[in-house]
């Protein structure tokens, strides 16, 4: 079986019994993760959802992520929906965080449907060169 085929969305089940407040489904965003001395960078595609309709939340050591994808205009008049792969809905997606994350300086952008997280790490936990003098 080939990548392609493997990344379809995957739709995500309601834990404890919980309901959701939208009649949409939800699905996990693919992620790239990307480490540096600096920090961790997390990408996640988000089609149709505008920077307006994200929240991300640290909670404890836990960085949630969710994008909402506003209602979908109707099917334009004369025109009927023949096939569909899209699979549209909301995103929703949690990470735990290491303890050497700056909590306080998380910062998000995004572009062309996808998110990008920076998450530095603390500064007294970064590697820092040691100079070496003569004595």
């Amino acid at each position: 079986m080939s990548n392609a085929l493997q990344t379809q969305k995957q739709e995500i089940e309601t834990k404890d019994g919980a309901e959701r407040t939208r009649a949409t489904p939800v699905f996990l965003p693919n992620v790239d993760i990307y480490s540096t001395a600096e920090g961790i960078t997390i990408m996640a595609d988000m089609p149709g959802v505008d920077e307006t309709n994200i929240d991300i939340t640290v909670e404890k050591n836990i960085l949630t992520i969710n994008g909402y994808v506003p209602s979908l205009s109707p099917v334009p008049e004369g025109y009927e929906l023949a096939y569909s792969e899209c699979g549209f809905g909301d995103y929703q997606r949690s990470f735990t965080l290491p303890d050497e994350i700056d909590r306080d300086n998380i910062e998000a952008s995004l572009k062309n449907g996808v998110l990008h997280v920076m998450l530095p790490k603390a500064p007294e936990t970064q590697a820092r060169k040691i100079t070496v003098r003569t004595a």
